[in-house]
C-alpha cells in the first residue's frame, strides 16, 4: 500500500513546541510517511525545540534575517516551499496556529492545490489589531484548509458561525498538553531557580509586537511596584532578543536585585520553571494554555485573548497593559488567598494529552 505523505511545516517555538508531539505521533503510524520543513522563522529557539523532541528536519529554508519583517518572512517561505511542493507532492500539507510561516506555508499549499490542515483552529479575537499580525493569520488560514483541527469547542463553534462545513472540524484539544507530557519532570534543578527558594516566583514573559513601546513599559514599571512592596516575591523573566523589549527590561527592572532577566530558555527548562512558579505573567497565547494546564494561576498582559475558554475556566485573569491594572491585578492575587486556591484549582479547558493521537487518527481517514 501506497503511504500517504504528509508535510508538516514548523516556523517559530510556540508551533514547533505543538507540533512535535503531533509529528512523532504521525511517525508510528505505517500508512503515513512524514516530512518537515523549518521555515527558520525563529532560528535558535527553534533549533532547541527540535533537539528536545528528536524531531530533524527533511528541509530548512533558512529564511532568517537580522531585522526581517513580515514581507521577509512571508515571501522567503512561500518562494522557499514553491520548489519543495513542486518535488514532494505531498498528498496534505499541516501547519499549525496564527504565525507567518503557517500563513505562508498555507498560502503556498492552496496555490499549489495541496489540502491545508490546520492544527489549533478556530482562535479568535475578532480583532485583526489584537493580536498582529496573528488575528489575520489564523482567519486566513482557516479559508484556505480543508480540515481544522480545534483544541475546544469554543473554537469549533468559532469555525461553524463562519460557515466552515461541520464535518472538516474537529475537536481534538491542543497538542501543547501532549507536549507537557515529555518535558516537565519531577527531579529538575537550575541555579535560578535555587536562587527563588523561599520566595514566591512570578515567571513573567513578555513580548508581543501590540505590546512594544509604551505598553510594555508599563508593564515593567508594575512588575517593579510590586517586588518593591512585596519582599517575598522574585520574578524571573526570559528575555524575549527584540532590541525593544531587551532594552525597555533592562532599563526598568535590569537593576532590581529580586529580578533576573535571563536568556530564552530552552523548552524544558521553561516547562520546568513554569511547573514552579508561583504565579504566571504573560501576553503569551502558548503559555496560558501551559500555565492553565499545569494549575497556575496566570494574569494575561493583553486587551484582548482569543482563549476564553481559560478565563471563562476561573484559571486566567485578563488584566491589560495599563501599570495600574497590571499592579492591580497581581497585587489581587497575591494578597487573596481564596482567589489564588480557586484559580489553581480551575480545570483547564485544553485538553487532557491525547490530540496528537486523535489527530492522528483522523488524518489517516482523510487524506
Amino acid at each position: 500500500m501506497k503511504k500517504k505523505k504528509i508535510m508538516a511545516v514548523v516556523g517559530t517555538r510556540p508551533d514547533a513546541v505543538k507540533m512535535c508531539p503531533l509529528i512523532n505521533e504521525l511517525r508510528t503510524r505505517e500508512d503515513i510517511s512524514v516530512s518537515v520543513c523549518a521555515t527558520g522563522q525563529h532560528r535558535e529557539l527553534l533549533s532547541d525545540v527540535l533537539d528536545v523532541f528528536s524531531v530533524t528536519p527533511d528541509y530548512d529554508l533558512k529564511i532568517m534575517r537580522a531585522g526581517q519583517d513580515l514581507f521577509d518572512i512571508t515571501s522567503g517561505v512561500m518562494l522557499g516551499l514553491r520548489d519543495i511542493f513542486a518535488r514532494e507532492r505531498p498528498d496534505a500539507v499541516l501547519v499549525h496556529g496564527d504565525t507567518t510561516s503557517a500563513f505562508a506555508a498555507a498560502l503556498a499549499a492552496f496555490y499549489e492545490k495541496i489540502p491545508v490542515c490546520h492544527v489549533e483552529a478556530g482562535l479568535r479575537t475578532y480583532d485583526l489589531t489584537s493580536p498582529y499580525p496573528e488575528e489575520f493569520n489564523r482567519r486566513a488560514i482557516a479559508l484556505m484548509a480543508s480540515h481544522h483541527f480545534a483544541p475546544t469547542e469554543t473554537a469549533r463553534q468559532n469555525l461553524i458561525f463562519e460557515g466552515e462545513a461541520d464535518a472538516s472540524v474537529s475537536v481534538t484539544g491542543n497538542t501543547v498538553v501532549d507536549a507537557l507530557r515529555d518535558t516537565v519532570r519531577e527531579e529538575y534543578e537550575h541555579p535560578l531557580l535555587s536562587w527563588t527558594k523561599d520566595s514566591r516566583l512570578i515567571l513573567l514573559t513578555a513580548h508581543r509586537r501590540e505590546n512594544q513601546g509604551e505598553a510594555m513599559r508599563n508593564i515593567f514599571l508594575a512588575v517593579r511596584r510590586i517586588l518593591d512592596e512585596y519582599a517575598d516575591v522574585k520574578v524571573i523573566y526570559p528575555v524575549h532578543p527584540s532590541p525593544a523589549v531587551t532594552e525597555a527590561a533592562k532599563e526598568v527592572l535590569g537593576d532590581h536585585p529580586r529580578v533576573r532577566l535571563s536568556a530564552p530558555l530552552g523548552v524544558g527548562d521553561f516547562h520546568n520553571f513554569l511547573s514552579r512558579s508561583y504565579l504566571v505573567l504573560t501576553d503569551s497565547g502558548g503559555v496560558q494554555e501551559e500555565a492553565a494546564s499545569m494549575g497556575k494561576p496566570t494574569l494575561v498582559i493583553r486587551n484582548t485573548t482569543e482563549r476564553q475558554e481559560g478565563i471563562l475556566s476561573g484559571g486566567m485573569r485578563l488584566i491589560g497593559t495599563g501599570e495600574g491594572s497590571v499592579y492591580r491585578g497581581v497585587r489581587t492575587l497575591l494578597d487573596n488567598r481564596a482567589l489564588y486556591y480557586a484559580m489553581s484549582r480551575a480545570k483547564s479547558p485544553f485538553g487532557d494529552g491525547g490530540a496528537s493521537e486523535r489527530i492522528s487518527d483522523i488524518m489517516e481517514k482523510i487524506i
